[in-house]
């Protein structure tokens, strides 16, 4: 194996939204820096379930809905 080759792979910290930290190996930084999220799995949508409702704009999901109702690939 080339020597040198490999970025420097060392301990940082994580501090998500909520204060929450933990430790974790990474090649960000230098030993012992410090990430700070904007976005953890506590507070982004794709991991809370987002509460989204989806919005018939302009009829748009009804024609789609009429169009395709005999095709659900059932018999």
């Amino acid at each position: 194996m080339k020597q040198d080759t490999h970025p420097d792979y060392h301990f940082i910290t994580v501090v998500m939204t909520n204060g929450d930290t933990y430790k974790t190996r990474s090649t960000m930084g230098k030993e012992g820096a410090v990430l700070n999220l904007d976005i953890d799995p506590s507070t982004h949508p794709a991991w809370t379930g987002g509460g989204h409702a989806m919005l018939d704009r302009g009829g748009r999901v009804s024609r789609f809905n009429a169009k395709f109702a005999g095709f659900t690939g059932k018999k």
